[in-house]
């Protein structure tokens, strides 16, 4: 069964798609008295789920008027998106912004979903076991040798 961030993450997700400008305003307000929940949970759900790694921008106005605008944001190519990832992790990676990372590479179809098992594996905490901001950085390193590997595939 699927919980409320889920179901208010598919239904923003869904509104996006359907959207022809490539972005959607919404009122958070509005958003939480559709789903029966209060609006920091929808401010969760955009602080967790629609984040740059996961290739998304959001801006937000406060106020009277205010409004979220979310943005879903396209690379140009496969090459484009991981060199703008790979750019990302010279200061290592957290384990969230591995998996949104990887979670970003199957919604572009860079990876298939068992690849993207196999990547969240070599990364996980567990595998890496060693202190914080070493953890990070390796992972960040682990992260950006299988990008360059699958960069130059696209390449060949």
């Amino acid at each position: 069964m699927r919980n409320t961030s889920d179901i208010i993450e598919s239904y923003l997700k869904q509104i996006l798609e359907d959207e022809q400008t490539g972005y959607i305003e919404i009122k958070r307000s509005e958003i939480a008295e559709r789903f029966q929940c209060v609006p920091s949970q929808i401010n969760y759900v955009i602080n967790t789920r629609f984040t740059a790694d996961r290739g998304y921008l959001v801006e937000s106005k406060r106020g009277g008027g205010g409004y979220i605008r979310i943005l879903r944001v396209r690379p140009h190519s496969k090459i484009d998106l991981l060199d703008h990832i790979m750019d990302s992790l010279r200061q290592g990676a957290s384990q969230n912004a591995a998996e949104d990372i990887v979670y970003r590479l199957i919604s572009e179809d860079v990876i298939t979903k068992r690849e993207a098992k196999l990547m969240l594996s070599a990364v996980d905490r567990s595998t890496i076991l060693t202190n914080l901001p070493q953890r990070d950085q390796i992972r960040g390193r682990i992260l950006h040798a299988m990008l360059l590997a699958l960069k130059y595939q696209e390449m060949s």
